[in-house]
């Protein structure tokens, strides 16, 4: 049976709460799902502010955190009505809703007496009373009860969408994070290889609000004006993250304010232009690392698909080709999908899967013990 859905997701570089409407049939490997229509709703430039607020140890407070549960609860709901009119369809008709919340801090391994842990905010309770329909949310703690990361999860839906029998495929988001999906030719759920490559648009978003007062750098044009200095990006390389070996995963935590205000202090004698090119080039260098260490020695890769924000710099883009070169490098857009949409849709699958009773975690690439079913459902009040 067809049932219509919309999944939400806002990420890590806080560009927006991305709704994607979608019809969605069957579940596992018999998963069919076809994009209607999708949307960005910006997040007020007031509760950005306030998001990044808590997010930072320093600066967090638990009244703001309580607050702004509900207040983003009440900014999701809108997303879901906002993608509904604009396809000219009555919220009403859906049969659920995928909420992935956003993400407040993320610890996914113990750090001294703090436990393994997530937080996702964004009540769920908001979202099915103001629009009358099933929410799932809380994707990532179930995996992180059975011993994972909770990250990364979209790899499940890579396999579902994107698995061939004739190429090995790498499928690359660069949002707020980079992670990526490694699905070898003609193989199983099993045999995929998953984990977060390092910073994707993070740093160079936030350089650009810092010294050009823009979110992001449109197409990379201030980074293809600036100077690449290869060796200071070569040593940002130095962090133990880089190190680890997968399953592995990295958040604002790590990468966040704190590290970019490092960078401005440390490396201001460079102009802004050159920062925002070499913090690309780190996000180019920290992939095609990954890759040579964690992912060629084990399996042969054809394609390399990109996906999320980093998909639409053309600069980002050049310098992962130059770094690169064997790999046939594409874009979501050049295979018939969505960039900006993928990871939305990904979490409306998901949900798919936890209203039908499957596990939909991917312990390859969580690190977790076994197969679990993810989310929470919030059922709405009856219907007037």
């Amino acid at each position: 049976m067809e049932k219509l859905a919309v999944g939400l997701m806002s990420g890590t570089s806080l560009d927006g709460i991305d709704a994607a409407l979608v019809k969605i049939s069957g579940y596992g490997t018999d998963t069919k799902v076809q994009l209607l229509h999708f949307a960005t709703v910006p997040i007020p430039t007031d509760t950005e502010r306030e998001i990044l607020q808590i997010m930072e140890l320093k600066s967090s407070n638990v009244a703001l955190i309580c607050s702004l549960n509900f207040k983003l609860g009440a900014l999701f709901a809108k997303a879901v009505k906002t993608v509904c009119m604009q396809a000219g369809i009555p919220f009403e008709k859906l049969n659920f809703i995928a909420s992935h919340g956003q993400t407040i801090f993320h610890l996914p391994n113990q750090l001294e007496n703090y436990m393994k842990s997530t937080l996702q905010i964004g009540e769920p309770a908001i979202i099915a009373y103001e629009t009358g329909v099933t929410v799932v949310s809380n994707f990532r703690t179930m995996d992180m009860a059975a011993g994972g990361e909770g990250a990364p999860l979209v790899p499940y839906t890579d396999y579902l969408l994107y698995r061939s029998e004739e190429k090995g495929r790498a499928l690359q988001n660069v949002g707020g994070i980079g992670n990526v999906t490694v699905l070898p030719k003609g193989g199983s759920l099993e045999d995929i290889i998953a984990f977060d490559t390092g910073p994707g648009n993070m740093i160079i978003d936030a350089l650009c609000k810092h010294f050009k007062g823009i979110s992001y750098d449109h197409d990379g044009e201030w980074a293809a004006k600036g100077r690449i200095h290869q060796d200071i990006a070569e040593s940002w390389l130095q962090l133990a993250f880089f190190e680890e070996v997968p399953p592995k995963s990295t958040g604002r935590e790590l990468f966040g304010a704190h590290y970019t205000e490092k960078l401005i202090e440390t490396y201001s004698y460079l102009s802004a232009n050159d920062l925002i090119a070499t913090a690309t080039y780190f996000t180019a260098l920290s992939i095609a690392n990954a890759y040579e260490r964690f992912i060629f020695p084990k399996t042969q890769i054809d394609e390399l698909i990109i996906g999320g924000g980093g998909s639409h710099n053309k600069t980002l883009l050049t310098m992962l080709r130059k770094l690169l070169p064997d790999l046939t490098i594409l874009t979501q857009e050049d295979i018939g999908f969505s960039s900006d949409a993928k990871e939305a849709i990904a979490f409306a699958i998901l949900a798919n899967e936890t209203l039908n009773g499957q596990p939909s975690n991917a312990p390859e690439a969580t690190g977790a013990s076994k197969r679990v079913i993810l989310g929470s459902i919030t059922y709405p009040t009856i219907r007037n």
